[in-house]
């Protein structure tokens, strides 16, 4: 993920700006983080450089 793209996401359930936390980063791009919701602090992970931004009840369905 690159780290313009903070510039037109924001938290799926309120559309409240979302906080980075970059936790391996490769030439740039964001390999692995958070996004975190300034309002509802709902945490979105960043896995294999793509952000999930599915709600938690849908992301969870997701992985089953």
């Amino acid at each position: 993920m690159k780290e313009d793209l903070m510039d037109i996401i924001c938290c799926p359930l309120d559309k409240q700006t979302l906080e980075l936390s970059i936790t391996d980063e490769d030439d740039g791009d964001i390999i692995e983080g958070t996004l975190t919701c300034t309002e509802c602090g709902e945490v979105y992970p960043i896995e294999d450089g793509i952000p999930n931004l599915l709600p938690p009840d849908m992301r969870e369905d997701a992985s089953a």
